[in-house]
Order: structure tokens, then C-alpha cells, then sequence
């Protein structure tokens, strides 16, 4: 059994930075896909697609510096006129099952109008997952 916390996210803070050598980072999940998002489907049932990057980063983190990590990794990605792509994949609270928001765009060599935009800002929310109870019912 897993539960889920999401921490709210305080809308007022949106444009503070956050001060990265107080706070601890959080673990991002990026799954790479050429043409187009992984379909909300990949994810059921604790799947989910085999390309993924694991990015520490925090709140305040833009698209484009976002996009600079996976490029730094990714050496197809460094091509100018490269598009990135940005959605967020979570659970939806009504269906079993996940939900697909797209939050922006970004290009390499060029710039953009989600350039800036952060993880806050696209409302992200941090999802703890909770195994203890999983670990109890074994003792």
C-alpha cells in the first residue's frame, strides 16, 4: 500500500527565489520522448516509461534552465532550433489513473516566452510517496 502527500503550493511565492544553499533540492522525474509526451497510460499502475532522468533541482528552476540539464546529458538535445516540450504527469484524484497538463516550451539557441517560467509558477506539486505502511505489513 503507498500513499500520497502533496504539499500546496502558496500561490504568493511564486516569483521568490528560493535560496538553494538552505533548501533542500527536490528530486524531478524527466522522461525523454522524440515527437511527442508519453501518453498518461505509461504511468498506470506504477510504470512508467524506461527513459528516465532524475534532475535535483528546486522550486524556483526555469524551463530553460531546465532545458540545459537535459541537454548537458542528452547529446541529440544540443541541436540549435531543438524544441522542449514541457508537461506534467499526475495523479488524478477523481479516476484511478493519471492526468496530462502542459506547462510550456522551450528551444535550443533561441529564446522564448516559457523561458522563465518555474516549476512554482506551472503550479508543480511535490508528491511524496509513503512506503511504511507497505513495509509493516511484512513485519
Amino acid at each position: 500500500m503507498t500513499s500520497t502527500i502533496t504539499a500546496p503550493i502558496d500561490d504568493k511565492n511564486d516569483d521568490k527565489p528560493v535560496d538553494r544553499e538552505k533548501t533542500c533540492p527536490l528530486l524531478l522525474r524527466v522522461f525523454l520522448s522524440n515527437g511527442r509526451h508519453h501518453s498518461p497510460i505509461e504511468y498506470n499502475r506504477g510504470n512508467v516509461p524506461s527513459n528516465e532522468l532524475q534532475i535535483y533541482t528546486w522550486m524556483d528552476a526555469s524551463l530553460k534552465e531546465l532545458t540545459n540539464l537535459v541537454k548537458e546529458v542528452n547529446p541529440d538535445a544540443r541541436r540549435k532550433g531543438t524544441y522542449f516540450d514541457f508537461a506534467l504527469v499526475f495523479p488524478d484524484l477523481r479516476t484511478p489513473g493519471y492526468r496530462m497538463r502542459d506547462i510550456g516550451s522551450t528551444c535550443s539557441g533561441q529564446k522564448g516566452v516559457d523561458d522563465t517560467k518555474t516549476l512554482a509558477q506551472s503550479r508543480f506539486q511535490i508528491v511524496i510517496l509513503d512506503f511504511s505502511n507497505a513495509f509493516n505489513l511484512y513485519q
